[in-house]
């Protein structure tokens, strides 16, 4: 099966995913455009990150059906591995092997020719500034170049898909703008697709083209960030907010679609465990 340039990045229909009797995903319908940056937003335990370890073709697909440029991720999973980089919320780096040595691991893993490792290894770093911080160990890094060297991980294989779980999570304001940088410089230099999962309304709000809030394993809610902030707008001043009213947040958006997001799911409490280890590791 050749790639379909022509397909979607992304496409989900249909797709459910259950941990016992709790539905993690319940008939998600997704898709994502080739070349945009797509957020995928909610709260914990929404079913975010058990949609990306389907796409991924981490977690098999029992129902429904998921595709990647044309390719079907329960089908031709090596067809789908080969176009994706994944940066997990849990941290990936070896603390023991220098940057470009965790690089260069990631280069082997994904099959990079070997005449055009090191050259694809430097460019991967070099694209998320770690050129002089290459030969260090990783665990000298602060948490901003941890995940910034994640990032070159990821990179090293040219994807055309970037998927990046909590990709700033833990990390200082500065940190976070640094990472986002680069993946706007390098998805601006390749045209690559990302979709990203936050718990940062500010970074969906500046970063994507479009968002989908996902809530109790489906899509609430879906499009341009300015679209669904001014359809929030509008009901609020059908409801009678004075027309004076400032233009509600995304977070606001946010609160309306997941609500206080306390759901009483079994997947809840790994996902705050989860998030948790991984704030502490790169705070």
């Amino acid at each position: 099966m050749t790639t379909d340039s022509t397909a979607d990045a992304v496409a989900c229909t249909g797709l459910a995913y259950a941990f016992g009797d709790t539905k993690a995903v319940d008939g998600l319908d997704l898709t994502v455009r080739e070349g945009e940056v797509f957020g995928l937003l909610g709260p914990n335990g929404a079913g975010k990150t058990t949609a990306i370890r389907c796409v991924t073709t981490l977690l098999p697909v029992p129902s429904g059906m998921v595709r990647v440029f044309g390719h079907d991720a329960a089908g031709d999973r090596m067809a789908v591995r080969r176009l994706l980089g994944y940066v997990p919320q849990q941290l990936s780096a070896d603390s023991g092997l220098t940057g470009r040595e965790n690089v260069s691991l990631f280069a082997r893993v994904f099959d990079v020719p070997r005449r055009e490792r090191a050259a694809r290894v430097g460019q991967a770093l070099g694209a998320v500034g770690l050129t002089d911080a290459a030969d260090r160990l990783a665990g000298t890094y602060s948490g901003g170049m941890v995940r910034r060297l994640e990032l070159a991980q990821a990179l090293v294989s040219a994807p055309r898909l970037l998927i990046l779980d909590e990709p700033t999570i833990g990390l200082d304001p500065i940190a976070r703008t640094g990472v986002w940088e680069h993946i706007t410089a390098v998805r601006e230099a390749t045209g690559m697709t990302v979709l990203v999962t936050t718990h940062y309304m500010d970074e969906a709000d500046q970063y994507c083209d479009r968002v989908g809030l996902m809530h109790r394993g489906r899509i609430r809610a879906l499009g341009t960030p300015a679209e669904l902030r001014q359809g929030l707008g509008e009901r609020r001043r059908a409801e009678g907010a004075p027309a004076t009213a400032p233009l509600p947040t995304l977070e606001d958006v946010f609160r309306e679609v997941a609500g206080s997001g306390l759901d009483e799911q079994a997947g809840d409490f790994r996902d705050v465990r989860s998030t948790r280890r991984t704030a502490q590791r790169v705070g």
